[in-house]
């Protein structure tokens, strides 16, 4: 096991995980720190190590081994370690991910997960690791030839951000996120009010702006050079939010801690029809 953070993505064999720890490998590389690549279910391995791009060739067999040399191909620079682990894939990514700044997963799309990481498992892993956890899209190109999902200036970050819940685990990701891929953070906050408001009812758009702004501000001081807008909308959360990270490069969203065994309705919405990859972020 790693004894500094690392970006930890688990690994199946499917061309879904592949996808997902290409992209691990590119967010290790923003952050200057190495890759974990981990693959439950097999027996416990006696070390980890370092990628060897000349492995004999009957490592070619081994789906962790196939996803090292490939990653140590298109990224000869990035310090990757692997390890295969017994056990449950729940518990093995839970564990992995103590040591993690963030944990991988892959997804097919459509809202079903990948082979080995059934939606129970990535769902499982989302709602209880203790670092935030990125489920990724698998790319139209299973080769890799082609580039990965749409990143950079011209692909926000969207941060979905309940003002209820607000939490400083939350809005520094979203930022950091925004400001290592040089693009703009587009906050959007969704609420629902009664179908039929009373007469005297008090519109609470000039509150949540307020409020909107007010949790803005620190975190724009912070990170100058990040391009911020907020955007409240009245409406189903999870449609929106899906809708507001349509042409994202990543959607951010936040989950509670401690909070049940159970992602909530927005959370699930977002991972199963966002077509970006999605960062859940545990936060007080």
């Amino acid at each position: 096991m790693p004894t500094q953070q690392t970006i930890t993505a688990g690994i199946d064999g499917s061309p879904e995980s592949l996808d997902a720890a290409r992209w691990a490998a590119r967010e290790a590389l923003r952050r200057d720190l190495p890759l974990h690549l981990v693959h439950a279910g097999g027996p416990p391995a006696k070390h980890t190590r370092p990628p060897d791009v000349d492995a004999p060739a009957h490592r070619e067999n081994n789906a962790l081994d196939r996803t090292v040399l490939h990653i140590a191909h298109t990224h000869p620079t990035l310090a990757v370690l692997d390890e295969e682990v017994a056990g449950p894939p729940v518990e093995a990514l839970l564990a992995a991910a103590r040591s993690s700044a963030l944990l991988v997963v892959g997804s097919r799309g459509s809202g079903a997960l990948s082979r080995a990481l059934i939606g129970s498992v990535a769902l499982a892993v989302a709602a209880r690791a203790s670092c935030p956890v990125a489920l990724v899209r698998a790319s139209a190109d299973s080769e890799g030839t082609g580039p990965g999902p749409a990143e950079g200036p011209d692909h926000p970050v969207v941060l979905g951000l309940d003002l209820e819940r607000a939490g400083d685990e939350l809005l520094e990701y979203a930022f950091d996120a925004a400001a290592s891929r040089e693009a703009p953070l587009h906050v959007v906050h969704v609420w629902t009010a009664p179908l039929i408001p009373s007469a005297d009812a008090i519109d609470p758009r000039p509150e949540k702006e307020h409020r909107l702004a007010a949790e803005l501000a620190p975190w724009r001081h912070k990170f100058p050079g990040t391009r911020v807008t907020g955007r409240l909308v009245h409406g189903l959360v999870g449609h929106h939010v899906v809708k507001a990270a349509r042409a994202a490069g990543l959607l951010v969203i936040g989950r509670r801690v401690p909070a049940g065994p159970r992602l909530g309705r927005t959370t699930h919405a977002a991972l199963h029809h966002a077509r970006c990859p999605v960062v859940v972020v545990p936060h007080y």
